[in-house]
C-alpha cells in the first residue's frame, strides 16, 4: 500500500475511532492532495507534501511564539521515512566519496543527496560537507 492509500485508510480509522486530532491533521492533508492535478501521488511526492506542510505548521507556530511541535506535526512525521542520523550519513560518504572527482566538497552533495533521497535532510549533508572541508 503506498502511502497515499495509507493515509485515506488512516482517515477512515481516526473517524470510527472518534479521533479528531488525527481526523483533521489527515484531512489537511489529503486536502493538498486534492489541490493537486494528479490523482495518484509518488511515495516521494507525499513525502515533498509532508515536508512542505510540517514547515509552514513550524513557521506559523514560531509567528505565535509557541514551541515549535504540534499534535499536526507529530501526525505527519509519522507518514515521513526514518530520516538518516548524522553518523549513517558521514560514514557513507567517507565509504563511498571521492573528494578528489570535485572541484570543492560541496559538489559532492548532489551525489550524496542522489543515494539518501528523502531521507536526509539537505542542511544536514551541508553542515556535514562543511564540517569535513574544515577538518582538512
Amino acid at each position: 500500500m503506498n502511502l497515499q492509500k495509507k493515509i485515506k485508510s488512516d482517515l477512515t480509522a481516526a473517524m470510527k475511532a472518534k479521533d479528531e486530532k488525527k481526523k483533521d491533521a489527515l484531512r489537511v492533508i489529503l486536502g493538498e492532495f486534492g489541490r493537486l492535478d494528479k490523482k495518484e501521488l509518488s511515495d516521494d511526492e507525499v513525502v515533498k507534501i509532508l515536508k512542505k506542510l510540517i514547515k509552514s505548521e513550524k513557521e506559523m507556530l514560531e509567528k505565535k511564539g509557541d514551541d515549535a511541535d504540534s499534535i499536526f506535526i507529530r501526525v505527519i512525521e509519522d507518514y515521513l521515512p526514518k530520516m538518516a542520523t548524522q553518523e549513517e550519513i558521514t560514514h557513507w560518504i567517507e565509504q563511498n566519496v571521492d573528494f578528489s572527482e570535485f572541484k570543492n566538497k560541496m559538489q559532492a552533495m548532489g551525489l550524496i543527496m542522489k543515494h539518501f533521497g528523502s531521507t536526509a535532510d539537505g542542511n544536514e549533508v551541508k553542515k556535514i560537507l562543511l564540517q569535513i572541508s574544515s577538518d582538512s
